[in-house]
């Protein structure tokens, strides 16, 4: 979700020989750092919850440890995969912003729809913000993260004048 300090922001182009290098280099270029292990949050809405438990999997063959909020977690240990349950903010602590807080998320995928949701979200965005940690808020935008971290670290570059 843009506010008005990101949409001047400028762009980056990642070239790959296949989608997942060319979404790593992307990400790089904007200075995210592409983590190989740790915890991922995940809350979709009701709508997303039948396609996370592919992106949970894939995940979690990756090395990662999930953590999602209450029908996010049914959704995901339904399809057999290992999950923490985690606090919304409005349920109590400890709860996700926490967790953020204390450098313990390496991740967050955050599907949200209608106003409520969108600002029950905010201090979530805000501290993922601040604490550098890499947000998407859609399952396609998660989809290429994991192709991204699949790829692994080794590098190529390719200068523009090759390509053509």
């Amino acid at each position: 979700i843009l506010g008005p300090e990101m949409k001047s922001t400028g762009e980056v182009m990642g070239i790959g020989k296949k989608f997942g290098d060319a979404f790593a280099k992307g990400q790089l270029g904007i200075g995210v750092k592409l983590k190989t292990k740790g915890k991922v949050f995940i809350s979709v809405r009701d709508v997303d919850k039948p396609k996370v438990a592919e992106i949970a999997k894939n995940l979690t063959d990756l090395g990662f440890e999930i953590v999602a909020t209450g029908g996010t977690t049914e959704a995901i240990r339904a399809a057999g995969i290992k999950c923490e349950r985690v606090n919304k903010v409005l349920e109590g602590r400890p709860h996700i912003v926490d967790m953020i807080k204390n450098d313990e998320i390496d991740f967050i995928v955050n599907t949200s729809k209608g106003k409520k949701s969108v600002v029950d979200s905010s201090s979530i965005r805000r501290n993922a913000l601040l604490h550098k940690v890499s947000y998407t808020t859609t399952l396609a935008g998660a989809k290429a993260m994991c192709l991204a971290l699949k790829r692994g670290s080794d590098f190529t570059v390719t200068k523009l004048q090759e390509l053509y």
